[in-house]
C-alpha cells in the first residue's frame, strides 16, 4: 500500500485543492517532475503545463496551471501556489 501525503494547491484568489495523494507530478522549469510521499526538502519554480495528483484509490485529478508558481516539499507537506489554475 502506497504512502500517502498532504497537498494543497492555491491561487492568489482561493485554495482549489486540499488533500491527501499517493503521487504529483507538475511542470518544472527544466521538465515534469514527480513527488511521492518522503520526498527530501525541495522548493522549485513551476511553469505552466497540468498537475496531476493520484489518491489512494487510484483516483486522478488533472489540474492546468495558466502561469507560473512554486512548489514546496516539506516533511510530507506539498504547497503549490500558482498565478491560476483550473480542474480539466
Amino acid at each position: 500500500m502506497a504512502i500517502s501525503f498532504n497537498v494543497n494547491i492555491s491561487t492568489r484568489d482561493a485554495s482549489i485543492y486540499e488533500g491527501r495523494v499517493v503521487s504529483l507530478v507538475a511542470p518544472g522549469e527544466m521538465g515534469y517532475l514527480g513527488v511521492l510521499a518522503n520526498h527530501a526538502p525541495l522548493i522549485t519554480t513551476l511553469v505552466p503545463g497540468k498537475i496531476a495528483l493520484r489518491n489512494e484509490s487510484g483516483t486522478k485529478t488533472i489540474f492546468r496551471s495558466k502561469g507560473n508558481g512554486f512548489l514546496d516539499v516539506l516533511k510530507n507537506n506539498v504547497t503549490i501556489l500558482l498565478d491560476s489554475a483550473e480542474p480539466l
